[in-house]
């Protein structure tokens, strides 16, 4: 069969999607729901269906049938046989093995296989894998399991292939009655957005609709959309003791800010877990980076047992694609805890994908960025990667080096502070982040140009001051390093210059942008510039940071000294400098 399609379903799993095609972005969005983006060249992005990309759109109630379906109506020749039996094959093993409470029986669980699939479990438990775990034999498709077992065998059936759905309930924690707030501090309505309502609902159950509290899983949305008012929202509706985790100290505050505003929680039952302060309180909240110290490596992590050390009704995991191992860990056993996990992506550069699924829960909902955009509740971002030469002299030290040393050369590139310069020119009314991965080179440019500076170095409060001198407009312009790819609310900054990064992080390339994304006054436009050098391994690494964002919809443009309005200013620029 043949039709007019804009995909092409290929024998490796690989779907190839015309961007010219009249269907691209209904495509692009069907395709976003089922499968993983690989690779974005100009006339076909190439996206995969896995089994974790169909275990999420399983969890999200898609059948075989309705992604076989979704398929043949897109591709422009027949979905091969073997693509449809996998398809088949993966969505069919979620849900297949199911893990039940045993009434009347504290501390065991039933591990149970499908009517007629009694064979499989009975087969999956001679893994070697599973050893560890001391299992009995299966009976009739059936097993008692410790429930401390819990979390370390829904991770490892997970690696098996065989996602478990969890039916073996949570514990209600400790109660605590508060409200959300109608009228915010100075008299300003506050409500739930309706997306962000429906994400609420997704994660808890409507109140309205009579739902039963619901369990654990991941929420999906951009930097911008209101992540913390979602986790104060899924906190009212299960009225219990919550422990908030995040990425940073000021993560931590800007959390325990909404908290006395958007709720009735009096301040004393808010409290802070840091290195400066140990409030455990019945709304605690803290940062991964204390839960994981240690001042030696054979040390264990004396703040660990923080997660176990309350009777939590949820845990919400902010900015949940950082979750670092050891709190994985000390999750696996906690899987009776209801969990909530926050985040603009699930892409995780260490591969641990699978874990945040069989430990944190499967993504409930996701928030298209484009949708929000489209809605005015986030900043319409035009992206521009704009690749700039090396210096002739740094270009023939350049070719001479190995590989790891050629990208931070080229990231390095001094040409690049010419074209911050001229870039800070052109947007003269507009608040602007510099972002980069080396402080050395941010610590050359911010002496170039007169900026402030922040980096890792720079003390908390001086932080602070810095931040808010920028929110209140006193500051135009901020550098920044690494510290700000995550959980800054900086509202009034409409342009990022990003000028190095982390290799081909497209976790970090999402994040960075997301600092841009806060709805703004007038038109409501943002602008993102990547600075590439031209001709280097920088290049190649740009195309996979840029993934992420290819697969919510944004486009690069990309620019070059060829383009002779561009380059003609830089040479001004430059020799100016």
């Amino acid at each position: 069969m043949t039709g007019q399609g804009p995909c092409m379903v290929q024998n490796d799993h690989t779907i190839l999607l015309e961007t010219a095609h009249a269907e691209y972005e209904a495509a692009r969005q069907t395709l976003g729901q089922i499968a993983e983006l690989v690779k974005t060249p100009a006339v076909f992005h190439i996206y995969r269906l896995t089994p974790l990309s169909l275990w999420h759109a399983a969890a999200s109630g898609e059948t075989a049938a309705g992604v076989i379906e979704k398929l043949k109506r897109l591709s422009r020749w027949s979905v091969p046989a073997k693509v449809e039996e996998n398809i088949k094959t993966w969505i069919g093993r979620y849900g297949q093995l199911k893990l039940k409470a045993l009434p009347g029986e504290t501390g065991m669980l039933l591990l149970e296989a499908e009517h007629g699939e009694e064979a499989v479990l009975e087969q999956i438990l001679q893994n070697p894998n599973l050893k560890g775990l001391n299992l009995p034999p299966a009976s009739q498709g059936k097993v008692r399991v410790p429930a401390a077992c819990r979390g370390l065998l829904k991770q490892e059936l997970t690696r098996l292939g065989y996602p478990v759905l969890d039916k073996a309930g949570y514990r209600k924690g400790t109660a605590l009655n508060f409200e959300l707030r109608t009228a915010l501090p100075g008299g300003r309505p506050f409500r739930l957005r309706a997306y962000q309502q429906a994400c609420v609902e997704a994660f808890a159950g409507s109140r309205e609709a009579g739902q039963d509290i619901a369990g654990s899983g991941v929420l999906v949305l951009p930097c911008g959309a209101g992540k913390t008012v979602i986790g104060l929202g899924a906190m009212e509706r299960l009225q219990c003791e919550t422990l908030i985790l995040t990425s940073n100290i000021t993560s931590v505050r800007q959390w325990i800010q909404e908290l006395q505003h958007k709720t009735t929680l009096a301040p004393e039952q808010i409290g802070e877990y840091s290195g400066e302060r140990k409030e455990v309180r019945p709304v605690t909240v803290s940062t991964y980076q204390i839960l994981t110290h240690r001042t030696r490596k054979e040390e264990g992590f004396r703040h660990l047992p923080l997660l176990s050390g309350r009777d939590w009704g949820l845990i919400i995991y902010d900015e949940v694609h950082l979750l670092p191992a050891p709190v994985f860990r000390a999750t696996a056993d906690i899987q009776a805890t209801r969990r909530l996990g926050l985040t603009a992506t699930l892409v995780r550069e260490d591969g641990r994908e699978q874990d945040v699924f069989s430990l944190i829960g499967p993504k409930q909902k996701e928030v298209g960025w484009k949708e929000l955009e489209g809605q005015g509740w986030i900043a319409e971002v035009d992206c521009r990667e704009i690749r700039i030469p090396l210096p002739e002299e740094l270009r023939r030290h350049y070719d001479q080096l190995g590989k790891k040393e050629q990208y931070r050369t080229a990231a390095e590139n001094p040409n690049k502070t010419a074209a911050v310069r001229q870039l800070l020119n052109e947007h003269g009314e507009r608040q602007v982040l510099i972002i980069g991965q080396y402080v050395e080179q941010l610590g050359h440019l911010a002496s170039e140009l007169g900026l402030p500076l922040i980096t890792g170095a720079t003390s908390q409060q001086q932080r602070s001051d810095l931040y808010a001198a920028f929110r209140a407009g006193d500051i135009r312009v901020l550098a920044v390093s690494k510290v700000a790819n995550f959980a800054v609310d900086l509202p009034d900054a409409s342009v990022a210059i990003q000028i190095s990064g982390s290799y081909g992080s497209r976790q970090e390339e999402a994040q960075r942008l997301g600092r841009i994304l806060r709805p703004k006054q007038g038109d409501n436009r943002a602008f993102f510039y990547s600075l590439v050098s031209a001709q280097t391994r920088e290049e190649e690494f740009a195309r996979r940071r840029q993934l992420f964002l290819a697969e919510q919809g944004y486009e690069y443009t990309i620019l070059s000294m060829e383009d002779r309005e561009l380059a003609d200013g830089w040479e001004q620029t430059l020799e100016e400098a």
